[in-house]
């Protein structure tokens, strides 16, 4: 399914149409880099997934206003005329770099770049921003939950819980990227291409005089789809036993079947219900769990070795759990300079060091050893490579005392040209097959990766450096900026 309907360039905070009228009202709207980056890991976690990239294009690509959004612009009584005949015949015509989408990302690297004219980078910051912050907080809780699984069965039971019908669409698909095997949201199944998995909840049981009977014409119904849900009154002493007689009336007839514990304590009854399946002749029966689940949750129980074959996470899955959102950030890194007509880096400064830029127009590259395993990503300025099996000395984004020399095996430039003068570089893929090989990034990246920089409590850090050429130019406006201060 294509995302063929417009996107209204009304979905933009305010200033920046107001300062879009200022550059146009100034004759500012010239060439500009603007670095979308984001400045912590979620979840104190040692890395983080990204996605939102395919929707964010969709999005990019049918950005303009329809005469409605022009109308309603002129009733604020605040812009020109002329600037709303300039608005009626808006549509992106920049250039866009990003990285795969389900690539591993870390803090400060630019993971999309943009090149465009100044009002239209700076009216698609907010539609960016909304694409990619969301998705990636979920793409990344996903691949926690997955991780702390081993890489089990997650199913995706958020629709509920989201926030809003646009945030269970957007959950599905980025959890999805980050290792859900399959969803709740049929409307997700249709759009996105992701298996459905469902099958009872506990008022199918109860309108039934017994949970025999309620088992029974369920598997009638689906005989090769058969789940039990089987906590409705009493796991060991009803549910379980129900499950067990009618799964072998399934099994007389060759099927298979399975149970769900949505209560109580999982560790003991998975335990139990393994024991009683097993001993009643059904050692294929699978147990699925749900229940207000973590990564912290599935980690302990993993860890005790239950008999778990798979895992519905709603909740902590769909909303970001302990995290309200993902820290992405969208920063002029170069403007126009009408003197020497030509693009000259830019950096912000802040109070909150941590909270200054990275100037000029950048490059990520990640470096790998002869294992194939990742050693740091380092930023470099445009023009600049990094050659494999050559000596490098690289650099603390903070301009601290940390640094760091490697011999890299192999090297790979992580931003990849997506539009061309508001063009795909590449035509649009379906979303299944887009989708399948965003989670299969995700994984290959994620298994370069030395497990220390995936532990879900304590990760080691994995390093985010930059160039001496980077780090050169960064301490010049650093101490530009000083001298600007002492003069002050």
């Amino acid at each position: 399914m294509t995302h063929s309907t417009r996107t209204s360039a009304l979905f933009t905070d305010f200033y920046e149409l107001t300062m879009a009228h200022g550059y146009w009202r100034n004759d500012m709207n010239r060439p500009a880099v603007f670095d979308l980056f984001f400045r912590r890991q979620p979840f104190d976690g040692g890395f983080s997934i990204l996605a939102g990239t395919e929707t964010m294009l969709d999005a990019l690509t049918s950005f303009s206003f329809s005469a409605e959004d022009i109308d309603y612009l002129a009733s604020l009584g605040l812009f020109e005329p002329a600037f709303l005949d300039y608005l009626k015949n808006f549509h992106f015509s920049g250039d866009i770099y990003a990285m795969d989408e389900g690539s591993v990302i870390f803090p400060q690297e630019p993971i999309i770049r943009v090149h465009a004219p100044l009002i239209e980078a700076q009216i698609v910051e907010g539609l960016l921003l909304n694409h990619i912050n969301f998705q990636s907080l979920i793409a990344t809780k996903t691949a926690r939950i997955w991780l702390a699984a081993q890489k089990g069965d997650i199913m995706e039971f958020g629709l509920r819980r989201a926030q809003g019908p646009d945030g269970a669409m957007s959950a599905s698909r980025a959890a999805f990227i980050g290792g859900a095997a399959g969803t709740s949201n049929t409307l997700a199944g249709m759009r996105y291409g992701i298996p459905v998995r469902g099958t009872m909840a506990h008022s199918w049981i109860m309108s039934f005089p017994s949970e025999q009977e309620a088992f029974r014409t369920y598997a009638a119904a689906y005989p090769d789809n058969s789940i039990f849900l089987i906590d409705t009154y009493d796991t060991l002493t009803s549910g379980i036993k129900s499950a067990i007689t009618v799964g072998g009336e399934l099994a007389a007839h060759g099927k298979n079947f399975g149970v769900r514990l949505d209560s109580g304590d999982i560790s003991y009854l998975s335990r139990e219900v393994r024991a009683r399946l097993d001993a009643a002749g059904f050692p294929h029966a699978q147990i699925s769990v749900s229940n207000e689940l973590t990564e912290d949750i599935i980690s302990a129980l993993t860890a005790q070795h239950v008999p778990i074959d798979s895992w519905g996470v709603g909740t902590h899955l769909v909303t970001g759990g302990s995290e309200s959102s993902f820290t992405g950030v969208y920063k002029l890194a170069a403007r126009y300079d009408a003197a020497t007509d030509q693009l000259v880096p830019v950096m912000k400064f802040s109070d909150n060091p941590e909270k200054n830029t990275n100037p000029g127009i950048k490059n990520v590259f990640r470096l790998y050893d002869d294992n194939g395993m990742a050693i740091a990503d380092i930023m470099a300025l445009d023009g600049e490579t990094i050659a494999p099996a050559t000596a490098g000395h690289y650099y603390h984004p903070m301009i601290d005392y940390r640094e760091f020399s490697c011999t890299a095996s192999r090297v790979t430039p992580l931003l990849k040209q997506r539009l061309t003068a508001g063009v795909r570089t590449v035509p649009r893929r379906d979303d299944k097959t887009h989708l399948l090989e965003s989670r299969a990034t995700m994984d290959r990246q994620l298994d370069s990766f030395d497990a220390s920089y995936k532990r879900i409590l304590n990760p080691h850090i994995y390093k985010v450096s930059m160039t001496k050429a980077l780090k050169d130019l960064k301490l010049t406006f650093i101490r530009e900026n000083i001298a600007r201060e002492h003069v002050t």
